[in-house]
């Protein structure tokens, strides 16, 4: 395994944020870790037994639209993590075993046709019909075949994950209602995963959302992304930095 260690000299992704210089590529960075590591959340509650151990799909790096974004903010470990901050979600919210699958698929997808780490509009509609294409794919990971009506209503969460509801169209809003659980939960899970960004006014706001996410839930994110990008820094592979991120929720394996 190779470290990724920081180029001496380089600016930081938190010091390239604040001065409005961030690059069209941006991966993580010793330094704005730590900065991220304390900055831990504080919360109320400590996190339930879940009622099944949460599924975390990981992307194959093939699966990227362009290769430069498989290892950054908005890569492999994001979708990564947002695919089991679904699944937690989904058994917090009652979904039944293919609409859980079916979250989970569309959070391992929904970055991966990114051309780059700004604001990048149209990403989520371009993953949408990527994720239509290649399903396949992407559900062998889950073990089984998911219903038709499960990949269709996953295919319009990913499309719509990207535009903030108050700018939904009029026939946006027709596919919501669609898809609302999906699309709802998708949304929280991603920005629950904002925790990776550099500046903190970029971290979850829960205004922006449907549902709310549990309170003891923003931690378990936070710890995700501390251990994640820590153990790919220290030059672990994707797999295993996300192996050894989802540890927290499961000590014993």
């Amino acid at each position: 395994m190779t470290s990724r260690t920081h180029r001496s000299g380089a600016a930081s992704l938190r010091e390239l944020a604040e001065n409005r210089m961030l690059p069209d590529h941006q991966v993580m960075d010793q330094s704005t870790l730590n900065w991220i590591a304390g900055m831990r959340p504080e919360v109320s509650a400590a996190p339930p037994t879940l009622p099944h151990p949460p599924l975390m799909l990981v992307p194959d790096v093939t699966w990227f639209a362009e290769p430069r974004c498989a290892d950054s903010i908005h890569g492999v470990r994001h979708n990564a993590r947002v695919s089991l901050l679904s699944s937690i979600l989904a058994q917090e919210y009652g979904l039944d075993r293919d609409h859980r699958a079916a979250l989970c698929a569309a959070a391992a997808v929904h970055d991966c046709q990114r051309h780059n780490d700004r604001d990048d509009p149209g990403h989520g509609r371009r993953a949408a019909a990527w994720f239509t294409r290649n399903h396949a794919a992407v559900t062998s990971l889950v073990g089984r075949e998911l219903p038709q009506d499960a990949l269709v209503q996953a295919a319009t969460a990913i499309s719509l994950h990207d535009v903030p509801y108050e700018r939904f169209t009029p026939q946006q809003n027709q596919l919501y209602q669609r898809a609302p659980h999906l699309i709802d939960l998708l949304k929280a899970a991603d920005c629950l995963d904002r925790y990776r960004l550099p500046l903190a006014r970029w971290w979850p706001d829960p205004s922006h959302l449907r549902i709310v996410p549990p309170d003891w839930l923003h931690a378990v994110a936070h710890a995700l992304v501390i251990r994640s990008e820590q153990a790919r820094l220290d030059g672990a592979t994707n797999h295993g930095a996300l192996i050894h991120a989802r540890q927290i929720l499961d000590p014993t394996r």
